[in-house]
């Protein structure tokens, strides 16, 4: 037998990701995306397979080419899938038939088309298209000038500039709809508002969509639902106007919307809950409002591409639903009903990052992703809780490379709290074996590390580290004491919970070096990264990405820095102290651990001026550093961004270990 090899950064080359299952209506044809590197190219591709669950090993490829093809959504009748693709310049919705044939494209709109909707009677699909005020959703695709000259920006808002999107481009995302025999486009929406679209109901009569209609919108941060008759364009407010409300599904019967959302609480920290609108008695219902249970997937990773995380997923007795919760390093197929009911249909040591039921209450498709397994996709029977694996995308890679599996731990803090995390041990320890440690912190900090692939994590340990990462005070999945125990005390009791782990995994692996300390994070988990080595000299080397080092400055440079920084640490620039209290720059002198500093240039949700704050500060006080800025890139280079720069990016983090560990 051929003894199989470690993992490397660049065999994310030759990784791929299935996710966006869907499963049609009679429950046995399912569509669903894959994606892999183009190393060449320096980009990804996606494109659409095919089904049949009844069936065993028939997986048949839909789409083809080096472009990305994505969103499927099967007709009502089951006959016909629209997707979205870029093959033609900008994203615009495509027809494929089951019966075979060529796709065909549906949209030529100017700006692009995306999430496509479609209406009950399968004779029109609703769409979001981004416009500016005097733009129309027909206004067909023109060829850009080129060599254009540069013309200033102008701005008069705080929300100017985003991550995902850069700098706003005067465009708001309207709602429209397409006739799928015609091609003929109504625009449905319109104005200086953002318009998302969500479902079309039973009767065709409504299209739900959620929007923030809010006069004074750089202080506003709501998402309330809204039913559009899509003949009068008559308006209907749902929602009250005090929450964040989203991922919106009608029940089969139309007597009920259900949804996602909360009523703001505690701010970002809030936990999502599942609620439902009833037509007859003109009220919501929290159906989790006595529950813990957070609704949705917030599980962190750096693998999947394309991940949806659906909402209440209705059965056709429309008095039952399935959901994805996000519970103790797990995401949990959860069954609930009108009634009350509410109980685990899938509970496993596994990250659940997709789902589909095609209304039926007996049977899901879910993906699934475990600490050494990628993803793939898996037929569920709910009744006897049986899974039938029906993708095995990444079946070669895994004959020949051997993953690591994460031992789960669980501890006290030293303030009697219940911490929960994982071990990694390296590849190859052998009895009696010495090995550097290296502690890894997520971003967020509400977000949470659970039972999922990360390749970060896999490579690190082919190298001979052990890897320890927990869940620390802020994280999400156990509980809304939990999560919101960060705000107001950013390197407080989260510090201690990291440290705590440390001493934890010291005193109970002997493999673990205690003078070979590493220490690295992302976002949240840069500035905690920053925190810790201004504060203990334990560590003898650290890796800090895309972080967080001084909360004045992020105030008004991040995307993001104003209301965040009220939220998280409570405190605006008439607070300047406290604002310092809690920069990691406030602590610069007291740093001794030779730190890298991976940063990207176009990251505007912790933009590079923090990297460059920290850098500057250290060199000047004769630290030992190194600064690395990515080109083209932005806060999602780790997880997205350009193929060569991310294994870069893992490269330079082993690199540093090795030279200081």
């Amino acid at each position: 037998m051929t003894q199989k090899r470690t993992v490397m950064p660049e065999d994310l080359y030759i990784l791929k990701s299935v996710a966006d299952p869907q499963l049609s209506s009679n429950g046995t044809d399912l569509a669903y995306v894959e994606t892999r590197m183009l190393e060449e190219k320096n980009t990804y591709s996606s494109n659409l397979f095919y089904i049949n669950t009844s069936e065993e090993n028939n997986a048949v490829q839909w789409t083809y080419g080096e472009h990305r093809n994505h969103s499927p959504r099967w007709s009502p009748d089951g006959e016909a899938l629209a997707f979205v693709s870029d093959r033609g310049g900008k994203p615009q919705i495509y027809i494929i038939r089951k019966t075979g044939g060529e796709a065909r494209q549906l949209t030529h709109c100017a700006n692009g088309a995306s999430n496509p909707v479609w209406a009950p009677d399968g004779k029109k699909i609703a769409f979001n298209s981004s416009l500016k005020p005097e733009e129309g959703a027909g206004t067909t695709e023109i060829k850009e000038k080129k060599d254009e000259k540069p013309v200033p920006l102008e701005i008069d808002k705080m929300k100017h500039k985003s991550d995902a999107q850069g700098f706003w481009s005067g465009r708001y995302s309207q709602v429209a709809a397409v006739d799928v025999d015609t091609g003929e486009i109504e625009q449905l929406t319109s104005g200086e508002h953002d318009y998302e679209l969500q479902s079309w109901s039973p009767d065709g009569k409504w299209i739900a969509v959620t929007a923030d209609l809010s006069e004074d919108r750089d202080f506003s941060f709501l998402s309330d639902v809204y039913l559009i008759n899509p003949e009068t364009r008559e308006m209907k407010k749902v929602t009250n106007g005090n929450g964040y409300f989203g991922s919106v599904t009608w029940s089969p019967d139309g007597k009920h919307l259900g949804m996602f959302g909360h009523e703001r609480e505690y701010e970002n920290a809030t936990l999502t809950k599942v609620w439902v609108y009833s037509f007859e008695a003109e009220n919501m219902q929290c159906l989790t409002a006595e529950s813990d249970i957070l609704a949705g997937d917030y599980a962190i990773g750096d693998f999947q591409q394309g991940v949806v995380t659906p909402g209440i997923l209705w059965a056709r007795d429309s008095k039952s639903f399935y959901f994805l919760a996000t519970d103790h390093g797990n995401t949990v197929v959860y069954y609930g009903s009108l009634d009350g009911e509410l109980y685990p249909a899938l509970l496993d040591q596994q990250h659940v990052y997709g789902l589909t039921t095609g209304g039926n209450i007996n049977k899901a498709v879910v993906a699934i992703s475990k600490t050494s397994y990628p993803g793939d996709l898996f037929l569920l029977d709910v009744p006897a809780g049986e899974l039938k694996q029906l993708t095995n995308v990444n079946e070669e890679f895994l004959s020949k490379v051997a993953l690591a599996d994460a031992e789960p731990i669980q501890f006290k803090s030293a303030d009697d709290w219940d911490l929960h995390g994982w071990i990694i041990k390296p590849a190859g320890l052998q009895e009696g074996d010495k090995v550097p440690l290296v502690v890894e912190i997520h971003g967020g900090p509400h977000a949470m590390y659970a039972n999922s692939y990360f390749h970060e994590f896999q490579c690190l340990a082919a190298k001979g580290y052990a890897v320890l990462f927990i869940n620390p005070r802020g994280s999400h999945g156990y509980g809304q004491h939990f999560v919101d125990a960060v705000r107001g005390d950013y390197g407080g009791k989260d510090y201690e919970d990291i440290m705590d782990a440390v001493d934890y995994a010291l005193a109970s692996f002997d493999f673990i070096d205690k003078d070979r300390l590493g220490v690295t994070g992302g976002s949240y988990g840069g500035f905690m990264t920053n925190w810790i080595i201004g504060h203990t000299n334990r560590f003898k080397a650290a890796v800090t990405q895309r972080s967080i080092s001084n909360w004045i400055s992020f105030y008004g440079v991040s995307d993001i820095g104003y209301y965040f920084t009220d939220w998280q640490i409570q405190a605006d620039l008439n607070e300047i102290e406290k604002l310092w209290k809690h920069s990691p720059l406030a602590y610069v002198n007291e740093i001794n651990t030779p730190l890298l500093i991976l940063h990207s240039e176009k990251d505007y949700r912790c933009p590079i001026e923090q990297a460059e704050q920290l850098f500057i500060a250290l060199k000047h006080c004769k630290k030992t550093a190194k600064f690395v800025r990515f080109p083209e890139s932005n806060h999602e280079l780790s997880r997205s961004g350009k193929p060569n720069l991310r294994i870069s990016r893992l490269n330079y983090i082993e690199g540093w270990f090795g030279q200081y560990l």
